[in-house]
C-alpha cells in the first residue's frame, strides 16, 4: 500500500474501476510492464482513472481527477503472449498533481477518499436497490455468489456492486465514484434506473 504522499502510478483507461470490483487487463507497453514489475516487488497497487482526453496507448492521456487503486490478484499471459492481469479495486483517490516520467508513465500525488462516516446502513427508500442487486447476483453469480446477508444492509457495498454490475455509461459510473456519500450514490442509481424505465 502506498504511504501518504508517495506518488501513485496511473493507468488511464476507457473504464471506471469501483472499489471491490474486478477488472481484467492486457499489458503490453513497456511503461506499464515496468509499473507492474515495481508493484509486484513492493506489493503496492496502481491507480486506474477514466481517460478524459487521449487514448490508452501512446502519449500520456488526460485522466479524470478521481480514480481507484487497483491491486493485482492474478497474472498470466494471453494466447498472443501479452501479460494479462486480474486486478481488484480497493481505495478511491483524488488526484492533486500529475507528472510524466521519462518512460511516459503518468504518476500522481493523491488524496485518499473515505466514504462518509463508517459503513452506514441502507435506508428504507433504497431497499428496492438491495432487492435488485440480489436478483442480479442470482443471475450472474460469479465472484459475488452467495454474499453474506449483512452486506445487503450496507449502503456502500450495495452501491458499489450495482455501480459495477449495472450497464451504466462511463460518465454515470465516474459520477458515482466521485461521491463520498453512499446514500447519495444510491439515490443517483435509483434515479438512473427510473430514467431508463
Amino acid at each position: 500500500m502506498p504511504e501518504a504522499g508517495a506518488p501513485l502510478p496511473l493507468l488511464p483507461l476507457q473504464a471506471v474501476l469501483v472499489p471491490g470490483a474486478g477488472l481484467d487487463l492486457r499489458i503490453f507497453e513497456s511503461r506499464y510492464l515496468d509499473m507492474v514489475r515495481d508493484c509486484g516487488r513492493s506489493g503496492s497497487g496502481f491507480g486506474i482513472c477514466l481517460i478524459l482526453e487521449g487514448s490508452e496507448t501512446g502519449a500520456a492521456a488526460t485522466p479524470a481527477a478521481f480514480g481507484t487503486e487497483a491491486l493485482i490478484e492474478d497474472f498470466g499471459s494471453t494466447p498472443d503472449g501479452l501479460l494479462s492481469l486480474r486486478v481488484r479495486g480497493r481505495r478511491r483517490f483524488h488526484v492533486l498533481r500529475t507528472r510524466v516520467r521519462d518512460n511516459g508513465l503518468l504518476v500522481a500525488d493523491v488524496e485518499w477518499r473515505e466514504d462518509a462516516a463508517g459503513s452506514p446502513r441502507l435506508r428504507p427508500e433504497h431497499a428496492l436497490l438491495a432487492e435488485l442487486l440480489r436478483r442480479i447476483l442470482l443471475q450472474v453469480a460469479g465472484e459475488h455468489a452467495e454474499p453474506a446477508p449483512l452486506l445487503f444492509e450496507s449502503a456502500a457495498w450495495v452501491g458499489w456492486r450495482l455501480a459495477e454490475l449495472l450497464p451504466l455509461e462511463m460518465r454515470q459510473r465516474q459520477a458515482l465514484l466521485q461521491d463520498d456519500d453512499p446514500h447519495a450514490r444510491l439515490q443517483r442509481l435509483l434515479e438512473a434506473i427510473a430514467a431508463e424505465g
